[in-house]
């Protein structure tokens, strides 16, 4: 077996016993289907108020401009589908993601323990790791990796896991074996499509940010607009709607990260729990989560809002 092959199945078997779902790796380059798209998506105004979008648009298509000398971008899939889902179907809802601990800590921690297997294990190796936090495609990574397809919600999907699961990157200097990508098994479904509540899915494959409903519950720092009261379809932070309805997602198995595991009271949470939530409450909850993106008075908002309708 040749280094370049050793060192490949190397980091597999370490990602795999650091809990992380799947692991694809692609060579670093400029990403050229993705930059008439993002340049498109970025023209149309559908990144809304997210600034951060605009920024470092020539690292956000080439991680060798990200880490000088990368050969090679390392994808991972960390699996967050809980065992259980809130209980009161009228409570306010939160995206599943956020029901533990903040899951940049969560990976950021498993990226440095399997850097350091990396270096322990093949020696000198430069690189850097990300985690939904820098300028990075993760999602056309992991579909160049062959970890899946970007689907028609522009949700990275698999067909043996779904699509609940975190993304994350190791860019690194050294040269390994290549995947190569999977095949787009969307088909003629359209159920993420028909059950978008705001129509933030303006075409198959075409997502408009500034409609979707996690924008304006977690990146918009301004009052709601007025115009899509009624149609939040009680989600208070995020929406999981789009994925709920996906069929690949009849294959999610719950996760088995203890971090990830719910604030016990969480799930019980009451309709009236959730608007009588006080700032004591939401830190006792939310103490690790990123729902403490929003902050209490962020989502106290969302929860007006939703009042209203």
């Amino acid at each position: 077996m040749n280094p370049q092959t050793r060192h490949t199945q190397l980091i597999k078997q370490h990602a795999q016993r650091l809990g992380f779902l799947s692991c694809g790796i692609s060579q670093a380059g400029f990403l050229e289907e993705e930059a008439p798209r993002l340049e498109a998506w970025l023209n149309k105004g559908h990144h809304g108020q997210m600034g951060y979008m605009e920024r470092n648009f020539d690292k956000r298509l080439d991680p060798t401009k990200l880490v000088p000398g990368a050969k090679s971008v390392v994808s991972l899939l960390l699996n967050y589908y809980p065992e259980q889902t809130q209980q009161d179907p009228t409570a306010p809802k939160i995206s599943k993601y956020a029901y533990g601990a903040d899951y940049h800590h969560v990976i950021k921690a498993k990226l440095k323990e399997l850097m350091h297997c990396i270096e322990e294990e093949i020696g000198a190796v430069s690189g850097r790791a990300f985690v939904d936090s820098a300028p990075v495609l993760d999602k056309a990574w992991a579909a160049k990796s062959g970890l899946g397809w970007m689907g028609k919600n522009t949700n990275l999907i698999s067909q043996q896991k779904g699509s609940f699961f975190f993304i994350a990157e190791l860019i690194i200097d050294l040269a390994l074996d290549y995947d190569n990508p999977t095949t787009d098994h969307c088909g003629t479904c359209t159920a993420c499509i028909d059950a978008c509540p705001t129509e933030a899915i303006v075409a198959p494959y075409k997502v408009d940010g500034s409609k979707c409903i996690s924008y304006f519950t977690i990146e918009l720092k301004e009052a709601i607009p007025q115009e899509v009261k009624g149609k939040f379809d009680n989600w208070a932070f995020g929406c999981d709607v789009c994925q709920d309805v996906c069929p690949w997602n009849r294959f999610s198995q719950a996760h088995r990260e203890p971090l990830f595991a719910p604030h016990p009271e969480l799930l019980s949470m009451t309709q009236s729990d959730w608007h009588e939530i006080t700032e004591a409450v939401f830190e006792r909850l939310f103490e690790r989560s990123a729902v403490q993106r929003t902050q209490y008075k962020g989502l106290k908002r969302n929860l007006n809002f939703l009042k209203q309708a």
